[in-house]
């Protein structure tokens, strides 16, 4: 069977556990640049993923996200808030309208190759959080890709309503070595094991039953 889709990805788990799920469908992966205090450490293990696992990936940059919108996760570590992943706590680190910005991309590169479907791998857990990760925006962002391809590329995104546990469940069973997927909003060496999105990977695993290989500081 022909190999069909772009996926974008970040280098973390969800989007990690969705190469690896997916493998026989994925022809490209996509991992943007845009200025967050972690890209450089999820870039690595983009890059580590796709070579382990014989999948080309492209790197664009979109520099000009860090230096004209407003977001905690582009301010540096000291912005980042810690505590739990809630929308009070973590509201300040949208980036707006990030995941329409990079499917538009993903779509035109998408169309450019002649590939039909552009991946995404949002989750439930981000639901009440980020905007442009609710069932309804990427409903939207599928009209508008399909009506705006002479392919009718397709988005798809197969996590939307599962949550992170589940993902990190699924990963383990598709081989996803985790120690090779970074997740700190504050973007250091090690994870913080403080911030929202630190304390939502360790719950996540926990609650699946898998060991958590992340070192934390």
């Amino acid at each position: 069977m022909k190999k069909d889709a772009l996926i974008v990805l970040s280098g973390g788990m969800d989007s990690t556990t969705m190469l690896y799920d997916y493998r026989d469908d994925i022809a490209l992966a996509l991992n943007f640049s845009y200025g967050s205090n972690h890209n450089e450490r999820e870039r690595e293990c983009a890059r580590y993923n796709c070579r382990r696992l014989g999948i080309e990936l492209v790197e664009i940059d979109l520099g000009f996200m860090g230096r004209y919108f407003e977001s905690s996760l582009l301010s540096g570590a000291d912005a980042i808030p810690e505590g739990g992943y809630a929308e009070d706590n973590m509201r300040s680190t949208v980036v707006p309208f990030r995941n329409g910005i990079m499917l538009s991309v993903a779509a035109g590169l998408a169309e450019s190759r002649g590939l039909s479907r552009v991946m995404i791998a949002n989750h439930a857990g981000d639901h009440t959080i980020y905007p442009d990760c609710r069932p309804e925006f990427i409903k939207a962002m599928d009209d508008a890709v399909r009506a705006g391809t002479f392919a009718d590329v397709r988005l798809w995104a197969p996590y939307t309503n599962m949550t992170k546990s589940e993902i990190a469940a699924r990963g383990a069973e598709v081989g996803v070595d985790f120690g090779h997927t970074y997740s700190c909003y504050k973007g250091g060496e090690k994870h913080c094991g403080r911030c929202g999105t630190c304390v939502e990977r360790r719950e996540a695993l926990a609650l699946a039953g898998v060991a958590d290989p992340t070192v934390y500081e």
